[in-house]
């Protein structure tokens, strides 16, 4: 039985770039290929025909009168092509802009709306997590934005979007060999666009009205947010979004029902669940656990973990069915529920080894303390300065030095060692002329405070122990 291929184009594209291609593959109960394994028809079929549609610009609820269009054009009757069978399903859809790429960089922005998305909202380690930035082409010379991707699949999708169900892609990118072309060719400019991902979930869509008009509302909402994110207006005429060979930027209905992007709410509520969990306290199995997740860099099972740890695979189990918030079972793999949760945690467990290193530390230079003859209030200070990590440099003839790691309240930090530097009976005005540095979490650059701020600090702290 023969199969037959069919093209159908505008007459007004040149390129040949707004048409599609259409595999139609007669169909009947009981057939077989030619290797002898029978064809899957759905029972309600005595006999049809089975279409695959790929095409490009041109509006989804268009197909199928033009496949009637084109059916008629070539002597096929049309009333074939009436009613879609209920299993006619989407595989492939995106809705784009281009924009203009002076002023799409906040798009693709190392923080920007495709990498939040990516980091926030993908899992650690799955199958099929996907994150791509790329900013060189196929020849390696430099592009930034060339090519970046974030893919989410339904429940990741939810976390974003209440409202939404499919799994899709958000991407920023441009056409291949575009570095060298003119500004004023459309092509020259990227698409920002969000596509439809069937393979990242086991439901599906059918070609009907409904399912159409929830594609469109899905890809465009969610295309709206990320302009809307990055700072991008969402109206035509502003010189953002340039024209194409096939559309002209047009003003959409839905910008007035987007979904706002808050990675801020997600971002607090990330952090609430690990704050939490730290706070109750993580068993020392979980714990473990959990410096597997994060420092491995493969598929982790149970298993794994118990080898790694030398624990119990049961009791691995019970101390991860404990942190449900902070970890993600499926099947045998286990895994950080999102990248920032992980970040978070491994910055817990960094934390974790510098302070027992550092508690360590103080415990013997607080023995070396005592052995020098030093006394008790002197080996405090001593102590007190190894467990916060602080370089004290106490040389005569030289001012001293206090050099702290990094600090939230600097302040809280000066007044806890001027207690314990007074109780040692240490030069008071030491102490207040000392030159300090210390470097804040915001940015970690390093800061110092000079001698005038530091008696001004000295002298409250003075009155206020008074």
């Amino acid at each position: 039985m023969r199969e037959f291929e069919l093209t159908v184009q505008s007459a007004e594209d040149v390129v040949g770039e707004r048409s599609f291609h259409a595999h139609i593959a007669p169909r009947w109960q009981g057939m077989q290929s030619k290797s002898g394994s029978e064809i899957s028809i759905p029972d309600d079929l005595e006999e049809g025909v089975n279409l695959h549609v790929q095409g490009s610009n041109i509006e989804f609820d268009r197909y199928q009168p033009l496949i009637q269009h084109a059916a008629r054009a070539v002597g096929i009757n049309s009333r074939y092509f009436d009613e879609l069978h209920e299993f006619s399903t989407i595989l492939d859809a995106e809705r784009y802009v281009r924009v203009d790429k002076n002023e799409s960089g906040p798009v693709h922005a190392r923080d920007g709306p495709i990498a939040q998305l990516g980091h926030l909202l993908e899992n650690d380690r799955t199958g099929r997590r996907k994150l791509v930035q790329y900013d060189s082409d196929e020849d390696a010379r430099d592009r930034p934005g060339y090519y970046h991707t974030a893919t989410l699949g339904p429940r990741r999708v939810l976390e974003a979007f209440p409202s939404h169900e499919l799994p899709k892609e958000v991407k920023h990118y441009y056409a291949q060999h575009t570095v060298s072309l003119d500004n004023n060719r459309s092509i020259a400019h990227p698409k920002v666009g969000t596509s439809y991902q069937r393979s990242f979930w086991n439901d599906q869509l059918d070609a009907s009205p409904a399912d159409i008009e929830r594609l469109n509302r899905e890809l465009e909402e969610t295309l709206l947010s990320v302009l809307a994110e990055a700072g991008l207006p969402l109206r035509a005429g502003t010189g953002t979004y340039v024209k194409d060979a096939y559309f002209t930027p047009t003003n959409s209905e839905r910008d007035r029902e987007i979904v706002e992007l808050d990675f801020t709410r997600i971002k607090h509520r990330q952090e609430s669940v690990v704050i939490k969990h730290l706070a109750d306290g993580i068993a020392p199995t979980a714990w473990e656990s959990l410096e597997v997740l994060v420092t491995d860099g493969g598929e982790v099972s149970p298993q794994d973990i118990a080898d790694e740890t030398g624990r119990h695979p049961g009791s691995v189990r019970r101390a991860l069915d404990r942190i449900p918030e902070l970890v993600e079972r499926e099947y045998e793999k286990v895994s950080v529920r999102s990248k920032y949760i992980a970040d978070l945690v491994h910055d817990a467990v960094t934390e974790a080894k510098e302070a027992t290193r550092r508690a360590a530390e103080a415990g013997a230079k607080a023995i070396e303390a005592a052995e020098r003859g030093l006394d008790q209030s002197t080996s405090a200070f001593i102590a007190w300065a190894a467990k916060h990590d602080i370089d004290v440099r106490d040389r005569d003839g030289d001012e001293l030095r206090l050099e702290f790691g990094i600090v939230d309240d600097i302040k809280r930090k000066l007044r806890e060692g001027y207690e314990l530097w007074t109780a040692a009976d240490m030069p008071e005005d030491r102490y207040r002329m000392a030159k300090v540095r210390y470097k804040k979490e915001i940015d970690s650059g390093l800061r110092s405070i000079d001698k005038t701020e530091m008696k001004s600090f000295a002298s409250v702290a003075w009155h206020h122990l008074g």
